[in-house]
């Protein structure tokens, strides 16, 4: 089982932390089989891809929290804009 790298998802959490996400709003866990889940209350449901990707989508496709407001995000929209 491939392990998920930790510093992809502190540094997606750590992007999530600066653009004014709560936990419980948006963060990034790990995932099975070396994947990274983007998942909370912001999120229509979770997005599940290789941690790399997960933190492309927080660093370009993410707004901040002020922006998206009582928005939900929707994750086929996210991935439609990789």
């Amino acid at each position: 089982m491939a392990a998920v790298n930790e510093d992809l998802l502190e540094a997606a959490n750590a992007e999530l932390r600066a653009k004014g996400y709560a936990e419980r709003d948006l963060a990034v866990h790990p995932a099975p089989r070396g994947r990274a889940l983007l998942k909370g209350n912001k999120l229509l449901s979770p997005l599940a891809d290789e941690a790399d990707v997960v933190l492309r989508v927080v660093r370009e496709l993410v707004p901040a929290s002020s922006e998206l407001g009582t928005g939900t995000l929707r994750p086929a929209q996210l991935r439609a804009s990789l």
